[in-house]
């Protein structure tokens, strides 16, 4: 069956005429859904290889910043495109918050926005200003709105929301780049008073806003990162929501319950409840306009690795929580990981898709995991697409842990990426690798996912990177064929009792992957770091990232690709396909192609979605750890990926926007 509904979908590209439609990528993703996917098709399995580099556009920020502050910075970005109506501008943000409006044709630069952030790290009585600590600035992505209470002649009609990494939410107008003087001050919310009165208060720099805001009707809801693994009392991980037009805050949602008429707050000890951070949307949220649904993938709850200070199984943290976009209600919740002490935070955008039950039909919500494992949803109603069963898990946690007896598993579809680790995964380029794998490692523990961590060092598969980040999955709605980006790595674990650290192991400049670092307020301290040998290649086997598509209505695997190649890593460019390490997502357009980067190889792919053969690549200036984009101008496809680099797996920096497309007719 899941053979035929391919071909059958592969034929549709046969049948119907290739030509350019008026959707358009508007917003982060493509759509307020979250699906990845353009129905263009200029672009298609038969021309792919043709494509050229359109134009080249440059931020300018690494002239701009110090060395340090490019190093750390990330270049994630998913431009948008405006209408007409606009000013039919390319929009993107740079790490740094500089909002930057480009000719969609040439690239040329139109105008820019820069609300001069302050960059800066974590503040601390010896660092005020956080000047000593990683700033990791990062902007996913901005919002495009037409606000329908301005006059249609006036300034700010079309605003372009952006939120920013010193906690800060700004309109501009989406024609000029000047700010709306009728939203906050002079078109600025300063959030950080907020932030730093919650509960639990943060310091400056612990909360920062990477990713876009999302728009529901008049309503602008923002996410937050939260500085983690270093304090059990971490900051509140509230969502906000602010009147479109004025900038007043509307309403808060405390992923940590706090209220004790919340109907989740019985599941907390009080004490927890109250001093407990973190279960913050960092990720991308997704809107359902239509059912005055906003969906919040939350993450997990303070600290990560160590759940003794939070009893129980922590709700509404690393869920799917959907939320009346008019007052902030819960209309209902999922939670994908109980009482996580993995930080399998759930990361990716819910992705949107209209599937059929029974004849019925059933719009879906998707939240894919770091577990690999896929969660669909109806969207009104939550009510599963497949069964989902609480499956018994590893216990023996650390002294003073209460983990969870089970666990959710999705009947459907299969795991996407390797659940667990046992001594035979043990891998190496050469025997001798090999044997340093398991010198190193052989000692900790192993065991099926959702293994704790341990006193001896626990190994923990799949990593807390994933299975599928932030980068998402993208849907194709004709075929209802799912593809994510995985990686197949290890991550390990160890918690050591405080009282057993060396003395300085808390000076200045540490690095959290060479030496432990105490979880403040916990009887422990944390190491982590992933699974490699002394040659900085994975203990685990390859292939270690593909791009897999999913059969969403069969709930089953169709195929599978691995992603990257290690020749640009190696002294010797020997082009071994066993994938490398990766962040970002993929694309999927109606020429049945699929557009991806993430890798370390500099490399941007197009994939056949039916099949998943390699079509075509074209080599970037650095890497691309961004989700592409493509739109049509001027009756031309374009296809859009930003590249930059990585601070944690390619560190080099770059401020890149590279446009491709077909060669221009002679006509």
């Amino acid at each position: 069956m899941k053979r035929n509904r391919i071909s059958m979908a592969a034929s549709l590209l046969v049948v119907l005429p290739l030509h350019l439609h008026a959707e358009q990528w508007a917003h982060y993703g493509g759509d307020a859904g979250g699906r990845q996917y353009s129905p263009l098709d200029q672009v298609d399995v038969n021309n792919v290889r043709d494509l050229e580099v359109a134009w080249q556009y440059r931020t300018g920020e690494l002239e701009r910043r110090t060395e340090f502050q490019n190093a750390t910075a990330k270049v994630q970005v998913n431009p948008i495109l405006l209408p007409d109506a606009a000013g039919g501008h390319l929009v993107l943000c740079t790490p740094f918050n500089r909002l930057i409006a480009l000719d969609p044709g040439t690239g040329a630069e139109r105008w820019v926005y820069d609300p001069e952030i302050r960059i800066g790290g974590y503040a601390s009585p010896e660092d005020p200003e956080g000047l000593a600590s990683p700033a990791f600035a990062n902007c996913r992505g901005v919002a495009y709105r037409e606000d329908a209470r301005t006059p249609a002649d006036a300034a700010c009609r079309h605003r372009l929301l952006m939120a920013t990494h010193d906690v800060r939410l700004i309109a501009v107008d989406a024609m000029t780049g000047e700010a709306c003087d009728g939203f906050g001050d002079a078109g600025t919310v300063n959030v950080e008073p907020l932030v730093l009165g919650a509960e639990p208060p943060a310091a400056i720099g612990e909360v920062k806003f990477p990713s876009p805001p999302v728009i529901v009707n008049d309503v602008v809801v923002v996410g937050s990162s939260v500085r983690d693994n270093h304090r059990f009392n971490a900051p509140s991980g509230a969502v906000r929501a602010f009147d479109l037009h004025s900038g007043e805050l509307r309403w808060t949602f405390d992923p940590v319950p706090r209220d004790a008429s919340d109907p989740e707050y019985r599941n907390w000890q009080p004490d927890a409840a109250r001093q407990t951070g973190g279960g913050n949307v960092w990720g991308l949220m997704s809107v359902d306009e239509e059912r005055d649904l906003v969906f919040l993938p939350t993450s997990g709850p303070s600290p990560d690795f160590y759940g003794g200070t939070r009893p129980g199984d922590n709700r509404y943290a690393d869920s799917l929580v959907a939320l009346r976009g008019e007052t902030g209600k819960v209309a209902w919740h999922f939670q994908t990981i109980h009482h996580d002490v993995w930080d399998y935070d759930n990361a990716a955008q819910p992705t949107f898709v209209d599937l059929e039950r029974d004849g019925e039909p059933f719009p879906a919500v998707i939240q894919a995991t770091k577990t690999g494992m896929l969660y669909i949803f109806h969207r009104e109603t939550g009510e599963p697409y497949f069964p989902i069963e609480e499956r018994p898990v590893p216990q023996d946690g650390v002294p003073g842990e209460q983990l969870s007896p089970t666990q959710p598993f999705p009947v459907e579809p299969p795991p996407l990426v390797p659940h667990g680790f046992d001594a035979d995964d043990f891998w190496g380029i050469s025997f001798l690798d090999r044997g340093e794998c398991r010198k190193q490692y052989g000692d900790f523990r192993l065991g099926p996912i959702f293994t704790p961590p341990s006193l001896r060092g626990t190994i923990i598969s799949p990593s807390t990177a994933g299975g599928i980040n932030w980068g998402g999955v993208a849907v194709d709605p004709r075929s209802k064929l799912l593809v994510a980006k995985v990686l197949r790595m290890a991550h390990f674990a160890r918690l050591i009792p405080v009282e057993e650290l060396p003395a300085g192991i808390e000076a200045a400049g540490e690095n959290i992957m060479d030496a432990a670092r105490p979880l403040l307020g916990t009887p422990y301290a944390l190491k982590q770091g992933p699974v490699v040998s002394p040659m900085f290649t994975p203990c685990s086997p390859p292939p270690w990232a593909a791009v897999v598509a999913v059969d969403l209505e069969a709930g089953e695997i169709a195929w599978q690709s691995t992603l990257g190649s290690l020749d640009a890593l190696m002294p010797i460019p020997l082009p071994l396909r066993w994938g490398t390490a990766s962040f970002g997502g993929p694309i999927i357009t109606g020429g049945g192609l699929i557009f991806i980067g993430a890798t370390q190889d500099n490399r941007f792919r197009a994939f056949d979605l039916f099949t998943g053969e390699e079509l075509w690549s074209a080599l970037l200036p650095t890497g691309a750890f961004a989700v592409p984009m493509t739109y049509e101008h001027q009756g031309r496809q374009f296809i859009v990926i930003a590249a930059g680099g990585h601070p944690f797996i390619y560190p080099r920096p770059g401020d890149y926007l590279t446009a491709f497309a077909l060669p221009k007719s002679n006509d």
